[in-house]
């Protein structure tokens, strides 16, 4: 079937856009399901958004949904939860599946993926709430990054310089979960890389007003500098694409993602994460890099992740 064939094919299924949900990240999620809807209703496609509730599959069946573009954000949209649901339901559905989905949002089973693959990833200590964090048991001292183990957009995350502010940082991420990662502070530049069916399409810069790339600075214009292409040379430049796409497959991702990395000034590529449910808002990163890189515009683009749940579509 040709790209022609399977855009019509969709056009004739009811999409929903799922959307809100119950993360932290519910606000931003909103932004992106609208955007991803009027999207796909200025291409002509039945899409219908659904603010995610506990009563999920009940809606989806009295909609009677054939198809679903996930653009929820965080927990129970963006780690295999969601995704479970649509597989029970057998509505196909855009991104990585629930597999993939659970490991790259659990930081600490994302790192062990890595390492096994050779992928490079900023030394951590993982602990439980009740467990003592001292200083002293953790090898790599201070400077150190304190973040949740299942949080998105830098929720709960912070950057300990003095020990006194330790525990501020470890109240701050318990906030936000049960389980937490104690990292060493990697200087470097913040490189983001976009993967859109399964090939890297280009690496873009972030340079912060912050101390580092937050909340605020992600979804607040004028927070953060946004440089495309990335400032690196052309053979690093092509490394980090190719480990972006390393990282990508080794999570067992599918369809399209981005690649967040640290390049330190002696070259060297840290993988932070995979984000397998990038944001589509205004601010995104993702269809920046899918503009600059590869040039399609933000329409295009969503057209290209819905079309990428079509083998499914096709095969139900």
């Amino acid at each position: 079937m040709s790209n022609e064939e399977l855009v019509k094919n969709i056009r004739n299924k009811k999409v929903a856009v799922l959307m809100g949900g119950l993360s932290a990240e519910r606000d931003v999620s909103l932004n992106s399901g609208a955007a991803v809807q009027r999207a796909l209703l200025a291409q002509g496609f039945n899409a219908i958004a659904i603010d995610v509730g506990r009563d999920l599959a009940e809606v989806l069946k009295r909609e009677s949904i054939e198809a679903a573009f996930i653009a929820l954000h965080g927990r129970y949209g963006e780690d295999g939860c969601v995704q479970g649901l649509l597989e029970l339901l057998r509505i196909p559905y855009t991104g990585s599946g629930v597999l993939a989905s659970a490991l790259a949002m659990h930081k600490l089973y994302s790192k062990q993926v890595f390492a096994a693959n050779g992928i490079l990833t900023a030394p951590f200590r993982c602990f439980r709430r009740g467990e003592p964090v001292r200083l002293p048991e953790v090898p790599f001292g201070l400077p150190l990054v304190v973040k949740p183990v299942q949080e998105g957009s830098s929720v709960g995350i912070s950057i300990v310089r003095e020990e006194s502010r330790l525990a501020a940082a470890l109240e701050l991420a318990f906030r936000h979960d049960d389980e937490i990662l104690i990292e060493q502070y990697i200087k470097g530049q913040e490189v983001q890389v976009g993967i859109i069916d399964d090939c890297p399409v280009g690496a873009i810069e972030i340079v912060p007003k912050n101390e580092f790339y937050d909340f605020e600075a992600k979804y607040t214009a004028g927070m953060a500098e946004h440089i495309f292409p990335a400032r690196l040379g052309p053979e690093l430049y092509e490394k980090v694409l190719q480990i972006g796409l390393t990282a990508h497959r080794a999570l067992g991702c599918r369809g399209y993602s981005r690649v967040d990395l640290l390049v330190t000034p002696a070259g060297e590529c840290y993988v932070l994460e995979v984000n397998t449910l990038p944001g589509m808002t205004a601010l995104s990163l993702l269809p920046e890099i899918a503009a600059k890189g590869a040039g399609l515009s933000f329409e295009e683009l969503v057209v290209r992740i819905i079309t990428s749940a079509s083998l499914s579509i096709k095969a139900s």
